[in-house]
């Protein structure tokens, strides 16, 4: 069923129109909106029904990471995916800050930026593992401006708490294990189980999504 209306934002046509391409033959998309520059986008969102933004960050006039946070502020139920050649630590930061939920390479295959953008608009969170090491640095100086703190709405058990818990200290399953007298099989069960809850690839993107929506 078709019921994702997507806005790319990217000042070059033949990107939009390879863009377009990928995801017109998707399930879940029902329109496909098209900005050159942030403000267009800005226009688009306030006037439109706006699930998700694929956000280039080098865009003319208003930069990709001020639209982005310009669109959560009016609209922060919308989605925004930043893909881009720009991989510096402070944008990457910046991004999330502005509240970017994917940060990916223009070097990703078509093919996985539409099954990114899918999990995304289910909820997902996912960086490019080029940034991962930012990302990684972001979490332990918890830099990240927590959003609104809300109900669990994850089905996270007392012991899955815990174990995501050191996880966001950036403690592996074997410090994981000592810490809470398990053995590091289970805290490996434990690790799948929360991934898997939260809608995330790895250990460094649960951290992430614990501080943005202040699971813990």
């Amino acid at each position: 069923m078709s019921n994702y209306n997507v806005l790319i934002t990217e000042d070059h046509s033949l990107i939009r129109f390879g863009l377009k391409t990928a995801l017109q033959s998707k399930p879940y998309i029902n329109e496909i909106f098209e900005a050159g520059d942030a403000q267009t986008a800005i226009n688009f969102v306030k006037t439109k029904k706006i699930d998700a933004v694929i956000m280039d960050l080098g865009l003319p006039g208003v930069n990709g990471i001020e639209a982005t946070e310009q669109i959560k502020q009016f609209a922060p139920e919308i989605k925004i995916l930043i893909l881009t050649s720009h991989k510096t630590k402070e944008e990457v930061i910046n991004a999330i800050k502005a509240g970017a939920s994917a940060y990916c390479s223009k070097e990703i295959e078509p093919e996985n930026l539409t099954l990114i953008l899918y999990s995304v608009l289910h909820g997902a969170i996912w960086f490019d593992p080029s940034v991962s090491d930012y990302i990684l640095d972001i979490v332990k100086s918890g830099s990240l401006n927590a959003q609104p703190a809300h109900a669990n709405d994850y089905n996270l058990t007392r012991r899955e708490l815990q174990v995501l818990s050191l996880i966001k200290e950036g403690k592996n399953n074997t410090e994981i294990a000592k810490k809470l007298h398990l053995s590091v099989n289970t805290v490996k069960a434990h690790v799948s189980a929360i991934m898997q809850k939260l809608e995330v690839d790895d250990r460094t993107q649960a951290a992430i999504k614990t501080i943005s929506n202040n699971i813990i």
